[in-house]
């Protein structure tokens, strides 16, 4: 039984939110960064960089605290304002290929996460997490909604198109040409039926955000365990999402690139690659496989098929069928020496978007001396992985709808 509730966001004003929306800080580059703070006072960019107010970098708890610092200055200038009531929002965002996302932006429990209500298929970094909640205790607020999808419902989408015919409170479009609306979903009675909708759902499953939830959740016990007054009704009982239909959840894969071929020539390469491969070489023509358990490799300015023997490999878990795991466990691991696919500077990951003329590109260049391509996961796999407690490797899924931080903030 899933707890999603209403609660009170803070946004920024319909004028300035497209000005406000930026992307997660790490996916810019320096320059990038600079730039955007250069030429937009309103960027919620200068929030969570708040060193550049001063021309230098901060770091650690005295940057958490000029976060907080520069964030309440945002909301004392008014360009965030807070809800009077607590509310669901109906969120739309539409990207650049006519891709549409429609969901609910609410507030989810951190017992939820806890009970595995809310199922992660990725592993997580304990320092990571650590670092995210001390940040939050620090800072009181997390702007940036973990991503969640839940079996399709009828009354969720139906309340979700009533809301929708309304007038946006926001509509705006960002640089890559994701366009986003936002509408409040405050009638009484659709909250009620909301939450008694969401309460029937057993699972919901983190499609992106795993580091945010788990510190969320660590943000949780640590205050109801210094709380002698705790009721389980307290804000950091809860963490901010952007639950999706599972429909709607668009999940591409990330392809490998490697440095080296461990020490082999190609000839060797290629015989060990046939113990558990029929390969097929396709020539110079950019070339994708297309269903699972199939690989396209670029090597020396050529594409080749790989296809698995199957007789050659036991599929004994769901995590044993997904691809990102069967290329780590016949190829990266046995042949190319990759133990550790999180922390190997000998390879790097390409999301699907790119498609394989950037393998091509990449390994032309020198820099990579081969190139894997592979079909995406389907949400049925990254499932059935949760609900075996499994996790997938590091770069399984790129997963969209991409979020924007600023737009709604859940304050703790």
């Amino acid at each position: 039984m899933a707890k999603v509730i209403p609660f009170k966001a803070v946004k920024p004003t319909r004028a300035i939110v497209g000005l406000v929306a930026s992307r997660p800080y790490q996916s810019y580059t320096i320059n990038e960064r600079e730039s955007r703070m250069d030429y937009n006072p309103y960027s919620f960019l200068h929030i969570v960089n708040p060193g550049y107010k001063y021309d230098q970098v901060i770091t650690g708890t005295e940057r958490y605290q000029l976060v907080r610092n520069r964030y309440l200055e945002f909301k004392e200038d008014g360009i965030f304002n807070k809800d009077e009531k607590p509310v669901y929002y109906a969120y739309r965002i539409v990207n650049r290929h006519k891709q549409e996302f429609n969901g609910i932006i609410a507030a989810t429990s951190a017992e939820d996460y806890e009970n595995d209500v809310i199922k992660k298929h990725e592993d997580t970094i304990a320092k990571r997490e650590e670092i995210f909640k001390n940040y939050l205790q620090t800072v009181g607020f997390n702007a940036e909604p973990v991503l969640l999808t839940y079996p399709d419902n009828e009354i969720i989408a139906e309340i979700i198109k009533d809301a929708q015919k309304k007038h946006a409170e926001f509509e705006f479009t960002m640089t890559y040409r994701d366009t986003h609306y936002l509408w409040k979903i405050d009638d009484e009675e659709q909250i009620e039926t909301l939450k008694k909708e969401f309460e029937k759902i057993n699972t919901i499953y983190i499609a992106d955000g795993h580091h945010r939830s788990a510190s969320s959740y660590l943000l949780f016990k640590d205050e109801k365990e210094n709380n002698p007054k705790h009721k389980g009704d307290e804000s950091y009982n809860f963490f901010m999402s952007y639950l999706i239909p599972e429909s709607d959840l668009v999940i591409q894969e990330f392809n490998r690139l490697v440095k080296d071929l461990n020490g082999l020539t190609k000839e060797e390469f290629l015989i060990k690659l046939d113990a558990m491969y029929r390969i097929e070489n396709r020539g110079a023509i950019p070339y994708a496989p297309s269903r699972p358990h199939h690989f396209s490799m670029y090597l020396d300015g050529e594409f080749y098929s790989l296809y698995l023997r199957k007789a050659n490999f036991d599929f004994k878990t769901a995590l044993d069928r997904l691809d990102a795991q069967l290329l780590y466990k016949t190829i990266l691991q046995p042949i190319l020496g990759i133990d550790d696919l999180r922390n190997d500077n000998r390879i790097e990951y390409q999301h699907g978007r790119h498609e394989m003329i950037t393998i091509k590109s990449s390994v032309d260049s020198g820099e990579f001396r081969v190139g894997f391509g592979m079909c995406p996961a389907t949400v049925k796999q990254m499932k059935q992985i949760a609900d075996e407690g499994l996790t997938m490797p590091p770069k399984s899924t790129y997963i969209l709808p991409k979020l924007r931080s600023g737009i709604t903030i859940y304050e703790y």
